[in-house]
């Protein structure tokens, strides 16, 4: 009997074999694929591979820039008028918060918010973010995180503070909730408050929230704006926005502006309109007209305080001199319509250069444009009061000073052929058919009066940068030889000599101290042509100094309804008020010769 066959089949064992080492290759070629790939993704593209990833947890933050603070001057010491504080938003997720009623009242006890609409907000289903406070004190927010209630959070922002309250506010501007300056020096000069804000590259945790300690952080500081010193001398603002406040009550007035600038080098002390806001509560401002700096914003026509400014022009031209006489008809025939003079001041005679202005004689300055035109209103008188007026008394153009919305006002073209253009021309040398602006008058009036010399108004006195530096601001001249310093030192005791002719209660003392001046009453136009009958503005002209002029000031009066001529019964009083002030203050230095 046969044994049974224990060996294997040698083709079966082959094949046994064959399929180890097929298993085996194709271990082998997934293992070197992985390699290969591995090698692929860890060495050639492991930049790329490294950056993609951080790019799921590396984020870019802005980093905000400190706003400049604003300060000026109260005597030879400096004051804060506009802060940084933080303040803080309280906002909410709805989604977190389960019993929206006791956190309403808790939130409630700590901001003085009203619960019920807590609550309403905190039952919100279609958002993840409701506000439920703004502003809030460092105190409150601090008291807020220690509820530690699950969806109750706070946000840090600077808001600007006011700590010398509504002075100069339409001057100063504010801060809207978005960080931009809004009106005044803050919209003006808005980027070099702002700073520049900084970058924060970082990678962060699954929250968002960014890891300090990472080295693939970068970082790029944020630059603090400038501070900024103003010219504003904080005592004589404060007087002139009491004055004005009054005069507005005595004459029942819409409003008053007023500009108070340094002749010799531009700088303004003071600038105030009536009436005004709190720039800390702007947003409860229901009238948006409030936060525009009339004095640079609002032209209208100016009315005789223009007289001066026609005089010297003459004077300077060299068609009249000071003591020149001649025959006043007490009317004269323009264009089919006659210029009159006020009745008990206005008759026919011989008149001097010092009457036009004492009397404020419309057919004195008229016939003055006449002397420009070799005696009659022509292209030649047209063109040359038009060059004073625009070249020299930079009239129709913005002065730059550093505030928003700045007008340019209003002055006729003296090529327009039109077959009233002679009377009107006629018209702007007493202030009609043309407009300007407060602080374009005060700086034309300035420039007249300090030997010819025409600087830019304005209102920052120094710029203090991030690192310390000091910008001091220098004047700068707009216009040279506006008019030549004779004819200033001859239309200064002409423009005493009317405050001396006028009622000012009490007088001033003209021994020890130059003051000068002039009124103007100006008709208000109609939207549609022509003038009203019962509305007027009231304005003056002036300057108070010793041995040379120290102030310019410049008063106008929004339809005041207290009777007489407006200028002279709203405006000269304002302008009479403040004069003292600066004298009694001890604000003017005295006549030394």
């Amino acid at each position: 009997m046969a044994l049974p066959n224990t060996n294997s089949d040698p083709n079966t064992a082959a094949l046994g074999a064959q399929r180890v080492r097929i298993w085996y290759g194709f271990l082998l070629l997934i293992v070197m694929i992985f390699g290969v790939r591995l090698f692929y993704v860890q060495i050639i593209r492991h930049n790329h591979y490294k950056n993609a990833a951080l790019s799921d947890q590396l984020k870019q933050y802005e980093i905000p820039a400190n706003r400049g603070t604003i300060s000026a001057r109260d005597g030879n010491q400096l004051i804060p008028v506009v802060l940084n504080q933080k303040l803080y938003t309280l906002y909410g997720d709805p989604v977190y918060i389960k019993n929206p009623d006791t956190v309403a009242n808790k939130v409630s006890a700590i901001t003085g918010a009203n619960a019920s609409k807590l609550a309403n907000l905190l039952r919100t289903k279609d958002t993840r973010y409701v506000v439920l406070g703004k502003r809030l004190t460092p105190e409150q927010n601090k008291r807020l995180l220690a509820l530690k209630y699950p969806g109750i959070g706070t946000q840090g922002q600077d808001f600007r503070t006011y700590p010398q309250g509504d002075l100069a506010a339409q001057v100063l501007g504010f801060v809207d909730d978005s960080g931009n300056g809004q009106y005044g020096l803050e919209q003006a000069l808005n980027s070099q408050l702002k700073g520049t804000p900084g970058q924060l590259r970082a990678i962060t945790d699954i929250s968002g929230v960014p890891l300090a300690a990472s080295r693939d952080n970068t970082e790029v500081a944020a630059k603090s704006g400038d501070n900024l010193i103003v010219t504003i001398d904080l005592a004589i603002q404060q007087q002139l926005q009491t004055i004005l406040q009054k005069g507005v009550k005595d004459t029942k007035a819409s409003g008053a502006s007023a500009v108070i600038m340094d002749p010799r080098t531009g700088a303004i002390k003071a600038m105030a309109n009536f009436p005004s806001y709190d720039p800390a509560k702007y947003n409860e401002v229901e009238n948006a007209k409030l936060f525009a700096n009339a004095s640079v914003s609002e032209p209208i026509e100016v009315g005789s305080i223009m007289k001066p400014l026609t005089t010297a022009a003459a004077l300077d031209k060299g068609v009249i001199a000071p003591g020149t006489t001649y025959y006043d008809p007490a009317s004269w025939l323009v264009n089919g319509f006659r210029i009159t003079n006020i009745e008990e001041d206005g008759g026919a005679g011989t008149r001097s250069v010092a009457d036009i202005l004492n009397l404020s004689l419309n057919t004195g300055v008229t016939w003055e444009l006449m002397q420009m035109g070799g005696g009659s209103i022509n292209d030649k008188a047209r063109t040359i009061w038009h060059d004073y007026m625009v070249n020299h008394f930079l009239f129709g153009k913005a002065t730059g000073v550093e505030q928003g919305y700045e007008a340019t006002g209003y002055i006729p073209s003296a090529s327009d052929n039109g077959a009233g253009i002679n009377l009107t021309y006629a018209n702007t040398t007493f202030g009609q058919a043309m407009t300007a602006t407060p602080i374009q008058m005060a700086a034309a009036m300035a420039a007249a009066v300090n030997g010819g010399t025409y600087y830019q108004p304005h209102l920052i006195d120094a710029a203090i940068a991030a690192d310390g530096g000091t910008t001091k601001k220098t004047p700068k001249v707009l216009a040279a030889n506006v008019v030549a310093p004779k004819i200033s030192q001859a239309l200064i005791p002409l423009m005493q000599n009317v405050v001396q002719k006028h009622n000012f209660n009490p007088g001033f003392d003209q021994s020890n101290y130059v003051v000068g001046g002039k009124t103007g009453t100006a008709q208000i136009a109609k939207p549609g042509g022509g003038y009203y009958d019962d509305k007027f503005n009231g304005t003056y002209l002036g300057f108070v100094g010793g041995d040379d002029v120290q102030y310019v000031i410049a008063v106008f009066v929004d339809k005041p309804t207290n009777g007489g001529y407006a200028g002279t019964a709203a405006a000269q009083p304002i302008f009479g008020k403040i004069a003292h002030t600066l004298i009694d203050e001890s604000l003017v230095t005295p006549k030394t010769k």
